[in-house]
């Protein structure tokens, strides 16, 4: 991959963090339930495929990491949805331990 693309790829993942740590609705949930007496934390991984127009190369997949930890704020549909889908939400225990 050029250093271009690693550039853009850079700037793409920092945009998408700026983008949720900013989200007025994901902080009012994180809010919520640190109220509850829980620390929360948020890491996604997102899959970003492209290819060279004029080349019609096969699709190159790059992943775009977070910089930092955004918080997540999950509510009651939030949870039914992810229970539908097989997948629970459990406390973390601090990571550093």
């Amino acid at each position: 991959m050029n250093q271009r693309l690693k550039q853009l790829m850079k700037e793409l993942g920092e945009s998408i963090n700026e983008s949720l740590s900013e989200a007025e609705p994901i902080a009012e949930v994180i809010g919520k339930i640190k109220a509850e007496g829980y620390d929360v934390f948020l890491v996604l991984e997102a899959t970003v495929g492209f290819n060279r127009r004029e080349d019609e190369q096969p699709k190159e997949l790059a992943r775009v990491k977070a910089t930092s930890n955004p918080e997540l704020r999950v509510n009651q549909q939030d949870l039914r949805f992810l229970k539908s889908l097989r997948i629970s939400v459990e406390e973390v225990k601090d990571r550093a331990a």
